[in-house]
Formats: structure tokens, sequence, C-alpha cells
């Protein structure tokens, strides 16, 4: 199923959940010198990875259960279909295991051990994985690590429970202790009441225009 409005939201998503960040950094004058803009966008990455990490732990058992539910050769089915997700995650935590590779003292013998020319292939290499990393958290935050090969209806469910969780993290760690109280607050439920609104209309969108439903697609 190809559809352009849903691939849209999907974006705008992504897009507007990071404008809301960097509005909030500026107001509260957290960004106001150079090294601030390196500590926030740190900060953000660190936030972005937190999500890839929360999915990864999400994914299994929303997926788990989603197949599970499944009836008669439906299950089946979605077990096969797993596959791709479960390939787009393998290759996001591969890309990053190369930083390990490239900077941890624990290795700096074997980068010592392979000398100039492994050295320069490392570093080769650390640079095309931390891209690709960057890009890969990217499309996986907007597109839930392509859970729509499974089914088209598993992208707006796992989503909704993902930003509930980060959101539940964020209260728990106390993030943004520079924004106000009601601000803070305001901001860290904001997300997961867009996100659960916008997952609702992409739901009622495969309904109305697809004939999608979650019901169907456990064959119940």
């Amino acid at each position: 199923m190809d559809d352009p409005a849903v691939r849209r939201l999907q974006l705008w998503r992504t897009v507007l959940g990071v404008a809301a960040w960097v509005g909030l950094m500026v107001t509260y004058n957290a960004v106001v010198s150079a090294d601030d803009v390196k500590a926030a966008a740190d900060d953000r990455l660190d936030q972005s990875w937190t999500s890839v990490l929360v999915l990864v732990c999400t994914f299994p058992v929303v997926v788990g259960a989603f197949v599970a539910a499944a009836r008669g050769g439906l299950r089946r089915v979605y077990l096969r279909r797993v596959l791709r997700p479960i390939g787009a995650v393998a290759a996001i935590m591969g890309s990053m295991g190369t930083s390990a590779l490239a900077m941890a003292p624990e290795l700096a013998g074997l980068r010592d051990a392979v000398g100039l020319p492994g050295k320069i292939a490392i570093g080769v290499l650390f640079a095309w994985s931390v891209c690709f990393a960057l890009y890969g958290i990217g499309l996986s935050l907007v597109h839930v690590f392509r859970t729509a090969d499974i089914h088209e209806v598993v992208p707006p469910v796992l989503a909704g429970i993902l930003v509930w969780e980060m959101a539940l993290l964020d209260l728990t760690t106390g993030a943004y202790p520079q924004v106000p109280a009601g601000t803070r607050m305001a901001f860290i439920l904001g997300a997961p009441v867009t996100v659960t609104a916008l997952s609702w209309w992409e739901l009622r969108r495969l309904r109305h225009h697809h004939g999608l439903t979650l019901r169907r697609a456990l064959g119940r």
C-alpha cells in the first residue's frame, strides 16, 4: 500500500517534533553559544539514539503480540515479514558498533597492530557508519523500522506506544531541567498526545481509504 498522505504524515510527525524541541531550547536560553549548540545537538542525538534503543526493546514485544494474536495462516505470513524490520534493526545496531572499533580504549592495541593503513580504513568505515546510523535513525523514527512491511497498521500502533514510553522516560529522568515545570510538562506530554492523535488519524485513513483495520489484520 502506497499512500502519499500517510507518508507525508509520518515525515511531518518527525519534523514537527524536532522543530518543537529546537523552539523550546532557544526560548529558554538553552542555546546561547557555540558550545551550547554542540551540547544541544549531542543531547538531541542522544535522545534519538535512546528512542531507537527503546524501539528496539519495544519492537519484539508489540510485534510478538501482534503475530501471536493473528489467526490461521496469517501468523506464518507475519513471521516471514518480520525478517525485513529485523534486518533494519540489525543494520542500525551494527553500524553503531564500529564506534567501538574506532574509539574504544580497550581496542587501542588492535588499532596499533594494523598500522596506518588499517587505521585509515577503520576511520573511513567509522565515518561511513556514523552517516549511515544518523540517516538510519531518522528513517527508523519516521517509518518505525519498516514495520509496515509486516502490516500497514503496525507503524501507527507501535509509534503510539513508543512515544508514551519516551514521555515516561523523560519524566522519570528529569529531562529539560532548565524549562519551567508547567512548560516542561506540557512539552513532554504534548508529544505523545499529538503522535497518538496522528496515529489515530493514520489508522482511520487506512480503514476508510484502504479497508485496512487492526481487526482484519488479525483475521478476526
